[in-house]
């Protein structure tokens, strides 16, 4: 009577250098596709300040009985501050806006993104 082996538990070398393989092509193939989304949730975190930003100069405005109103006016401390925007890529907020201005604009890391308004 013969005895029958066991069969070895466990994986080839060869078995797990294809996972390897297989997951470097996967992850090679998403880090630029996130490099892209980043970028583009940047991009409308910043459009939404300027919209906001836009919204809250109207207001100071109206309220005002001004014509145009800077940055600084809107934004100011922590007490007396009359909008938070958060920057969100290192982007800068240092623009006035006129009455009859239609756009607003800003740089995000080489790049100018505007908003109409």
């Amino acid at each position: 009577m013969k005895i029958k082996e066991k069969p070895a538990k466990g994986f080839t070398l060869v078995e797990i250098m294809i996972v390897v393989v297989i997951i470097g092509l996967l992850a090679a193939m998403a880090i630029p596709t996130m490099a892209v989304i980043r970028r583009r949730s940047q991009e409308k975190a910043v459009i939404n300040n300027l919209r906001q930003f836009a919204g809250a100069a109207n207001q100071y405005m109206m309220a005002s009985g001004v014509t145009s109103v800077a940055y600084t006016d809107i934004v100011g401390t922590a007490t007396d501050m009359y909008l938070r925007i958060d920057p969100v890529a290192d982007e800068t907020y240092t623009f006035i806006i006129e009455f009859d201005t239609t756009r607003i604009s800003t740089a995000v890391n080489g790049r100018v993104i505007s908003y109409q308004f």
